[in-house]
């Protein structure tokens, strides 16, 4: 509904957060996976904008697993049976997920590289 107020849209955003943590394995997964990273990169003693960088690329995958998971939610609701047209947005929107985690693996990556006296 529009023109809510901002407690109520507030209220809305982490009843969604929440349906994905008790509905959606890859989620947790996501979740847990952003987890280790913060806690490797602590104990490894990263520097302020790698810190920025690692946070923006955790919170965009799970954003991605947020966004696929309502796809796929909806897909789902709207045509229970499978369909080529439905499977192909599923997948893209899969796709999609991969390519941010494929991303914040590298940023990682460049993160440890450029700071291996950490």
């Amino acid at each position: 509904m529009k023109n809510q107020k901002l407690i109520t849209r507030m209220k809305n955003a982490f009843a969604g957060i929440r349906h994905a943590w008790r509905g959606e394995r890859s989620f947790r997964a996501q979740v847990g996976m952003g987890l280790a990273a913060v806690i490797f990169f602590v104990w490894w003693g990263l520097p302020p904008l790698w810190w920025g960088l690692i946070i923006i690329a955790v919170a965009l995958v799970l954003a991605a697993e947020l966004v696929n998971s309502g796809i796929e939610a909806l897909a789902d609701h709207l045509h229970p049976a499978q369909h080529p047209a439905i499977g192909k947005v599923k997948d893209m929107a899969a796709g999609m997920v991969l390519v941010m985690a494929i991303a914040a693996v590298v940023i990682g990556l460049l993160a440890i590289l450029s700071n291996p006296g950490s």
